[in-house]
């Protein structure tokens, strides 16, 4: 089978109990990185107040066993200290050039969004999964890797396979072939880093490890988890990092999904263009793991709730409305 994502041995993944019942681990010397003398720490992203209003798109069943599906949305307000953004392989090339042509014409899009994002306190956690020899000795590297540790109450699995006890088969058919390339090149890796149109900068983290990521989450208080990036029907759902282990970890979850692609031939079933594979894919999510939002609800936070608190009663209230503070 062509792969779009070029994963390794699949796994299959197992119920888990809630954050609250992971225990820190003992911190290790080193910080996870090797040899002697572990660098100096860098420091991680300032904690800041806001409120990321979201409207999180999910699909419920309209009767039990019916298998027939409604879109509902709610309203939900998350925390920038509390919130993370992983982008998924977003890579600078790919063996299948129309999936590489549509991460170019994604990539400004997406360093826009989480531009905004990191600007209102959200973590970045860049995932460009075989490339991390590009990055090392980076503070956004070294970010990730001393984290302290921290125990899951179940084991990370280094892939997440589909889980037949919480989802059907996915409704885009990949087995012959996942390229929509009219003819399709070997599947190979071509890439070496992620694309130049997403920057890495500031407190920004960069890891294609779900133990570094998973540590890191926990070490900074993060509930709240974003997915963009592709592919979404292989890597955004299987990684390590990906949904389903965020989610089976305990993790609230959302897909972003104008910020990502799936990996699809419409000469295969169900035969539908490819904008409407990847659309499948997505409504599928929705109905199985975590529901969906949009870009442009991480670009702004609640007006006013970014604003300083008075740090006693005496003080009067610095909570005036600002011109940046819910655009």
């Amino acid at each position: 089978m062509t792969v779009g994502c070029l994963t390794a041995t699949l796994f299959a993944v197992v119920a888990v109990p809630s954050l609250a019942d992971d225990k820190p681990a003992a911190k290790t010397s080193g910080g996870g990185t090797t040899g002697t003398s572990p660098p100096a720490p860098v420091a991680n992203r300032p904690k800041v107040p806001g409120a990321l209003r979201l409207h999180l798109r999910s699909r419920e069943e309209t009767a039990p066993k019916s298998g027939e599906f409604k879109p509902v949305e709610r309203v939900s307000d998350w925390k920038p200290s509390q919130t993370a953004i992983i982008i998924c392989d977003m890579w600078n090339n790919h063996y299948c050039q129309l999936a590489a042509q549509r991460v170019d014409a994604m990539a400004p899009r997406m360093n826009e969004v989480v531009t905004a994002a990191r600007n209102h306190g959200v973590m970045i956690i860049h995932a460009p999964s075989g490339t991390m020899d590009q990055y090392a000795g980076t503070p956004h590297r070294q970010r990730m890797q001393q984290a302290r540790k921290f125990e899951p109450s179940v084991p990370l699995k280094p892939w997440c396979h589909l889980d037949p006890s919480k989802e059907p088969e996915i409704p885009i058919d990949v087995s012959k072939q996942s390229c929509d390339d009219p003819v399709v090149g070997p599947a190979v890796k071509v890439f070496d880093r992620q694309s130049a149109a997403i920057k890495i900068i500031g407190y920004d983290g960069v890891s294609d490890s779900g133990d570094e990521i998973y540590n890191f989450l926990r070490q900074e208080g993060i509930t709240h988890v974003v997915l963009m990036g592709v592919h979404t029907n292989m890597c955004v759902l299987g990684r390590p990092f990906g949904i389903r282990q965020m989610k089976n970890l305990g993790f609230h979850v959302a897909l972003a999904r104008d910020l990502t692609d799936a990996m699809y031939d419409p000469r295969q079933p169900p035969y539908v263009s490819h904008t409407r594979g990847t659309e499948l894919v997505i409504e599928h999510i929705e109905k199985y793991w975590c529901p969906s939002l949009l870009g442009e609800d991480l670009t702004r936070v609640v007006p006013g709730s970014a604003d300083p608190m008075p740090t006693s009663p005496a003080e009067p209230s610095t909570r005036a409305a600002t011109t940046g503070s819910g655009k």
